[in-house]
């Protein structure tokens, strides 16, 4: 099975219609929907995502907006080909790791040892100012990818 670690940027992504990089979410979570792909969801981004969410949809004036960012990571939590990368001392040891050699968020760092441990890819939808200054390092060390990069 191959693997992808989701990044808070992409989960929203896929949820704003108007976004930029929405047609490529909605394929990737085509292809998790249909068994072909399983995306992991670190906790932290649970978190993260109603968050982000919830500010997009209160700024865009849609009813309910903490009603609808509880759905969209109730849908996260409970679809069968989205795995929760729950706590685990490997993956915190992992992700401290990462954040010690290149200061990342550190949900960024949860998403990228997730993606490790699954030998996946962690997807980002775009290259965050911390991550420019070790893109290189990163790409070849963690297999991590971009939406930006499938325009």
């Amino acid at each position: 099975m191959n693997y992808v670690s989701l990044d808070t940027g992409p989960i929203v992504e896929y949820a704003d219609l108007a976004g930029p990089f929405h047609r490529q979410m909605e394929a990737i979570i085509r292809r998790v929907v249909a068994g072909k792909l399983t995306a992991i969801v670190p906790h932290p981004v649970l978190a993260e995502t109603y968050y982000v969410s919830f500010r997009i949809y209160e700024k865009l004036g849609l009813d309910r907006p903490e009603e609808r960012s509880a759905k969209l990571i109730e849908w996260l939590y409970h679809s069968p080909n989205f795995l929760i990368a729950e706590s685990s001392l490997q993956l915190a040891k992992m992700a401290g790791q990462i954040k010690k050699d290149y200061g990342l968020a550190l949900t960024d760092c949860y998403v990228i040892a997730a993606s490790k441990l699954q030998r996946g890819r962690a997807l980002f939808r775009t290259k965050e100012t911390e991550m420019k200054r070790n893109i290189s390092r990163l790409t070849k060390s963690y297999g991590i990818v971009f939406l930006e990069d499938y325009t």
